[in-house]
């Protein structure tokens, strides 16, 4: 099991928020631990919406537990009425993420008021957003994220995947069983791309520099995602209608096997000048098209004409799915390679992408 970057920051948060509790001489700072439990976030700028909406919800759980106290009392009843009504007015207020540590609030106050309420009260909100700052300090200085690593290297590594597997099953060399686990994965992959796609996005640029090469990389990603998870569709669709493909005639399935190691080839090279471990290319877009789409199509036609007396069209249907999604592939290639060339053009030397696990 590896131990990652924010089980490590929560550790710290709960050490620092107990210190920082111990050293203001406050008489629970276990509420203090609790709170920096639920206030830790894998981003900066998330660990800033969540202080802020974090600040709302207790100060409404705190104003709530005063309230129901002073005209209800504490008992077990009063309480859950109170959660009740906390619960509520954080999903008005749209601070669901809140709801946990508003309750903590409440509780923690309600349980044991004594002759000074409002004076117990305040330590008890006070020492919760002890926690609560912990967090947020432990988050802006220590490990700050490399988001942009971890993402590269996901769709890196997942491309790669799914590339080796197109290339296996257009020869019928491959597991069927493990093929349809791995797509699994592969599905499973694009999710994770995607969480690594927002917590990059929101990770801040504070020189306009910085920016502007931040938002042509978004896009680059972005395309870069699409790519793959076209690559995805074409391999489900390789993998489900495996059948129509080998019925298909000779130079028809020889044509598509050529133009999808064309494809895949072009992908391979196109993720790679990404972080310049070879060369930009200097040619056109025109002349880098991948794959032969008139080809692929006017095979296709005359295909359909041969079964055009055949009542069974599942087969026709299955193959144009087939077309289709070689494609939309390509174009989603096309399009990555045009991004990054005019990616470079404006950037020389401004990928560094580390070696270290994306897991």
């Amino acid at each position: 099991m590896k131990l990652g970057a924010r089980i490590l920051k929560t550790g710290i948060a709960i050490v620092l928020s107990l210190y920082l509790a111990y050293l203001l001489h406050s008489p629970s700072p276990v509420f203090a631990a609790i709170a920096a439990i639920f206030a830790i976030q894998p981003t900066i700028y998330r660990s800033f919406l969540t202080i802020i909406e974090q600040v709302q919800g207790n100060i409404i759980g705190a104003i709530l537990a005063v309230v129901f106290v002073l005209l209800l009392g504490n008992h077990t009843i009063v309480i859950g009425l109170a959660a009740i009504t906390v619960i509520t007015l954080n999903l008005k207020f749209k601070l669901e993420n809140t709801i946990g540590l508003s309750l903590v609030t409440l509780i923690s106050i309600m349980e044991a008021p004594g002759s000074d309420f409002i004076t117990f009260a305040a330590i008890r909100f006070s020492t919760i957003m002890i926690g609560v700052f912990s967090a947020f300090i432990v988050n802006l200085v220590f490990m700050p994220p490399k988001y942009e690593n971890k993402l590269y290297l996901k769709i890196g590594s997942t491309t790669e995947e799914i590339i080796r597997w197109i290339r296996l099953s257009i020869r019928h060399d491959y597991d069927h069983q493990l093929l349809k686990t791995d797509i699994g994965k592969l599905k499973e992959n694009i999710k994770s791309i995607e969480q690594f796609y927002t917590m990059y996005k929101e990770e801040r640029s504070y020189f306009k520099k910085n920016l502007l090469e931040k938002s042509r990389k978004l896009v680059v990603y972005r395309q870069m995602t699409i790519a793959a998870r076209k690559g995805l569709d074409t391999l489900k669709r390789i993998h489900r209608f495996e059948n129509e493909l080998l019925l298909l005639p000779e130079p028809f399935k020889e044509a598509i096997r050529e133009q999808l190691d064309s494809l895949i080839y072009q992908h391979e090279q196109i993720m790679l000048q990404f972080i310049k471990k070879i060369p930009i290319s200097t040619a056109s877009p025109v002349e880098k098209v991948s794959i032969d789409k008139k080809l692929l199509f006017d095979l296709f036609l005359v295909h359909q004409k041969e079964f055009a007396a055949d009542d069974d069209n599942q087969h026709l249907y299955h193959t144009m799915q087939i077309v289709a999604s070689i494609i939309d592939y390509s174009e989603q290639v096309e399009h990555l390679d045009v991004l990054i060339t005019s990616f470079h053009s404006f950037h020389h030397n401004e990928v560094s992408i580390e070696e270290e696990s994306n897991q």
